[in-house]
């Protein structure tokens, strides 16, 4: 049985609607992943679960019991935001057992509990540290200690790593995911990162204007993403409509880049004469300098490098085919790496890498 169940909520300020009978279930100790553009509603929806705002229909209910207008402070949520809010008066110490002064906990417990949940997130040596002492990812660490101290029944991050430099984000990714699991809280956490999202979350959920529109583990999202929305949100740049010319097993798609086949497409069946929307991967496309020896009759269109990036392991190259462009990686070393703008190269695409979208 779901541990959290949000069915049909909806929210509207004025003429704009914020979230739009968004449905969600997450299990015991399950993290959700929350990713969506700015303005998409992801921090409404928090905020209507955790009922600081009121929603205009739907229900949320956790464990069995619903929640109807239960307050905030009665539902055992628990909340941590990217401005973090820690008291700049208070030592460490102090700001973990804020919430559990609050609720009247003996002076025993609360530093058993303090003590256990700074030794949990590696500051245990910094109890009578100022917040101002303290770096970026020390403050982030006080902050979860301070967000589980009060044992909250589910605990929503809102961008929780946003402020922070990626080097450092990429390193408490981890320990955030290792915290939570470790706690047993079920979870639900915001970002707009989709790295962060697969280093974090169990199961994502993808918003747009107001609406989940996919749902998954990041293994099935990303494979099939389904939609150009999720695709884009995923870091996918090829993206072109098409019209199928050829149907069967394998399907021959013209598109802007040329006749693109296709092996492995979302639907079993696409009738000929069906417009498309197909997503090549990056990484199913192999550059070669021009003209390709023994070059295949499908699946290799040629083109003309208009940019070159240095990744580190590889060079990210734009090439014009066509009326179009497609993005790929030549790896470091390799003979691709050599290519400049302006030179010719041909481009060969793994049929397995081409998958259908919605929206054709």
């Amino acid at each position: 049985m779901a541990h959290l169940e949000v069915r049909g909520l909806s929210k509207s300020f004025e003429a704009v609607s914020a979230v739009e009978r968004a449905s969600l279930e997450a299990g015991p100790a399950e993290i959700l992943g929350l990713l969506g553009a700015s303005g998409c509603g992801k921090t409404t929806l928090l905020r209507l679960i955790a009922g600081i705002e009121e929603a205009d229909e739907g229900e949320v209910s956790f464990g069995g019991e619903q929640l109807g207008r239960l307050p905030p402070q009665a539902r055992g949520f628990g909340l941590m935001f990217q401005d973090l809010a820690l008291f700049p008066h208070m030592d460490v110490f102090g700001n973990v057992a804020f919430g559990l002064r609050m609720q009247c906990v003996s002076k025993d417990a609360v530093r058993e509990r303090v003590h256990e949940l700074l030794s949990l997130v590696n500051m245990r040596d910094y109890a009578g540290r100022k917040v101002h002492e303290l770096s970026g990812g020390e403050r982030q660490r006080v902050a979860l200690a301070r967000a589980l101290a009060p044992a909250p029944r589910m605990l929503m991050l809102d961008e929780p790593l946003g402020a922070l430099d990626r080097a450092l984000r990429d390193t408490l990714q981890g320990q955030v995911r290792a915290i939570l699991k470790e706690v047993g809280v079920t979870a639900i956490y915001v970002t707009h990162d989709r790295d962060e999202a697969f280093a974090v979350a169990d199961r994502l959920l993808f918003m747009d204007r107001g609406r989940i529109v996919r749902a998954g583990t990041p293994e099935e999202v990303y494979n099939a993403p389904e939609s150009e929305f999720v695709a884009r949100t995923l870091g996918f740049k090829n993206i072109l409509a098409g019209v199928v010319a050829r149907s069967g097993e394998l399907v021959d798609i013209e598109c802007a880049v040329g006749t693109i086949r296709a092996a492995r497409l979302a639907d079993s069946e696409v009738p000929e004469g069906e417009d498309v929307l197909l997503l090549i991967e990056e990484k199913g496309i192999t550059p070669s300098m021009y003209p390709k020896e023994g070059q295949p009759a499908v699946n290799v269109v040629d083109g003309t490098v208009a940019e070159r990036v240095f990744r580190g392991v590889d060079h990210e190259l734009k090439v014009n085919v066509g009326r179009g462009v497609l993005y790929c990686a030549a790896p470091t070393g390799g003979p691709g790496a050599r290519l400049r703008p302006g030179d010719r190269v041909s481009l060969e695409v793994d049929p397995c890498s081409v998958k259908l979208l919605k929206g054709g």
